[in-house]
């Protein structure tokens, strides 16, 4: 019969847009205000903490919606920002310097909703306020880890040519020199490592047996590019490893990042993470050097005395087996006797590097060295930070058999240390350190009225076409009003579902031009609708089933390039640019879905399969 559904698809677009309803619901329920109490450096927060927070919000009289213990966390949920702030400072007085208080927000959806995935739409910057934070990054300890790189290199390539040197040290002005005892074996090197790395430039001193390397300017150049761009994405996993809604991290310029974390109200936590150089390194213990000489400051020249987390000293070779960077993953766990321990995977050729080094030292102990860099108050000749070294011994341990690809380490004083430690080291050690140069707070207040704002525009732009629709249509403005409606209903539901989807104020734009796009697609079906009305010799069923047809590919054509559009901009475009590139390419397939399919399912139901004399159209 004509104009007329089966059964199955009129059920199938009511269950298209009910599951779009149910999944745009918990934005109807917003956020509340929290205060979170996490540990540092490993401490978890527990029970007695807990109980410690209540009775001292009990204490000052300080109301507030739940409070409870998840993940090592204590969070607390209240009815306002302004209880919020002055539970805060309460809180961050009486608790100690173990723990980290910090304030946010948290979606107050109902756990039935929530169990099923629901969550409100993630909002941008600009809309749920935030930090933003530009960071630099200290291209000349870049230069200086790669030249150290080059060191341990060119000592492992010349012990396998069996080419004898003296030393191999960075060099005094520029580059690394390599010392050797006579002039024959510098000519061998100088031939085996100049074919080897082209991207070096090599000169000989024959008075003084040395050969100096230099990187090229387009080495430096790599190097510099290689620092910024593998900084930028361990550092996009340390933000999505703690949570945080949809962060932006980008490159700005030749040695900066722009961090943008939507949704935090405090900084500490932020800047504790993204600040952590932390890496690891392996060396083993100078069983042949003299401890108590050392104490004295009588250290070996080829070593370097270290202290555990108990102040404990011991002595160090300098040289390293293996460092953080060939680590591709690493967990917690507990050994065979209960002790907290990090298990590491290397990637291949860090594999067979640890391999080769523990074969020679089988029945040595070897120490597993965490390593930090802190910024100072000093500056370089550039104007950079100069960062302090903070080296500490996590464990030593007598190496039992050959190590491979994956082992493990042990020395971590709690499950939370283990767990953290696996946690940076599973999500790198920043190639160079970095420091914040500029950090920027987006007030919440500031969202609120973006929000208030951009959705008034929404309701302005949708009242204006629904009474537009309803005077000029008459029943079928109904329809389309109906299908603009489930069409937002849509848009809300699908940004609530997709992980990478944020709302930003020009994504809101993007909703208010998707309006106008799915008025346009009804309007074209419509018209073409009066204009087969006005041929003579054809019924009202035939005038609505060609109005569709003839439209469709007029509307799909429009669709298609607009959507080309926008995929350009997302592939172009950053932060906001991409926001309205996303809304904009969402609101494209759900206004064709709502505009043909939809107003088609219910025209076809209250006017399909009927002798009609007249259409009110």
């Amino acid at each position: 019969m004509l104009n007329k559904y089966p059964l199955w698809k009129t059920l199938m677009v009511l269950f298209i847009v009910a599951i779009g309803a149910l999944y745009a619901l918990p934005n109807k329920y917003g956020e509340d205000p929290a205060v979170q109490i996490s540990g540092k450096r490993g401490v978890e927060a527990n029970a007695q903490t807990l109980g410690s927070v209540k009775t001292l919000l009990d204490k000052e009289d300080i109301s507030f919606l739940s409070i409870v213990l998840e993940q090592g966390q204590v969070l607390v949920r209240f009815s306002d920002t302004n209880v919020q702030l002055k539970a805060r400072d309460l809180i961050d007085a009486a608790l100690d310097d173990t723990y980290s208080v910090a304030i946010n927000l948290t979606p107050a959806t109902p756990d039935w909703l929530a169990s099923i995935g629901g969550t409100p739409m993630k909002l941008g910057l600009d809309l749920s306020g935030g930090v933003s934070f530009l960071m630099e990054v200290n291209m000349a300890e870049a230069i200086a880890k790669a030249e150290k790189s080059l060191i341990d290199d060119f000592r492992s390539s010349l012990r396998d040519e069996k080419i004898r040197y003296r030393t191999v040290k960075e060099s005094a002005s520029d580059g690394i020199d390599i010392v050797f005892r006579d002039a024959e074996s510098l000519a061998a090197a100088e031939d085996f490592l100049s074919d080897k790395n082209n991207d070096l430039l090599f000169s000989d001193n024959t008075d003084t047996l040395t050969l100096t390397a230099v990187m090229t300017e387009q080495k430096l150049k790599e190097t510099r590019e290689y620092a910024l761009q593998q900084n930028i994405t361990i550092i996009r996993n340390r933000v999505n490893a703690i949570g945080v809604a949809e962060p932006l991290v980008q490159r700005q310029g030749q040695k900066h990042i722009v961090i943008e974390l939507p949704g935090i109200q405090d900084t500490s936590k932020a800047k504790e993470i993204l600040n952590a150089t932390a890496t690891i390194e392996f060396r083993m213990v100078d069983q042949d050097g003299d401890l108590g000489s050392a104490l004295n400051g009588r250290v070996p020249a080829s070593s370097q005395l270290l202290e555990d987390a108990d102040g404990r000293p011991s002595l160090v070779k300098k040289r390293v087996m293996l460092t953080g960077d060939h680590i591709v993953d690493a967990g917690s766990s507990f050994d065979e006797n209960g002790r907290s321990q990090v298990n590491i995977s290397l990637d291949s050729a860090g594999g067979t590097k640890f391999s080769n080094a523990t074969k020679k030292n089988i029945g040595k102990p070897m120490a597993s060295i965490f390593i930090e860099y802190k910024p100072t108050d000093k500056k370089d000749a550039d104007g950079n930070t100069i960062f302090k070294k903070h080296e500490e011994i996590i464990s030593i341990a007598t190496i039992q058999a050959r190590l491979g690809k994956e082992f493990r380490i042990t020395g971590s004083d709690s499950p939370a240390e283990a767990h953290n430690l696996a946690l940076l080291l599973r999500a790198g050690a920043l190639v160079a350190p970095i420091q914040i140069v500029e950090e920027r707070a987006v007030g919440p207040s500031l969202g609120k009225e973006n929000v208030a704002l951009g959705f008034q525009a929404i309701l302005f732009g949708f009242g204006l076409v629904f009474i537009f629709m309803l005077i000029y249509y008459r029943a079928f403005g109904l329809v389309a009003n109906a299908a603009l409606l489930s069409n937002l209903v849509l848009i809300v539901g699908v940004m609530s579902l997709i992980p990478g989807a944020t709302l930003t104020l020009p994504g809101m734009a993007g909703i208010v031009l998707t309006v106008g796009m799915a008025v346009d697609a009804n309007v074209l079906i419509f018209e073409r609708i009066r204009e087969e009305l006005r041929e003579k010799g054809k019924s009202v069923q035939q005038a609505i089933h060609q109005g569709y047809d003839s439209a469709f590919s007029t509307i799909l054509d429009a669709n298609i390039t607009t959507l080309i559009a926008a995929l350009i901009l997302y592939a172009v475009g950053t932060g906001p640019i991409k926001g309205f590139a996303i809304t904009l390419s969402i609101g494209i397939l759900t206004s064709m879905f709502t505009s043909i399919i939809g107003t088609r399912t219910i025209v076809n139901a209250v006017w399909g399969g009927k002798r009609l004399e007249k259409l009110s159209i």
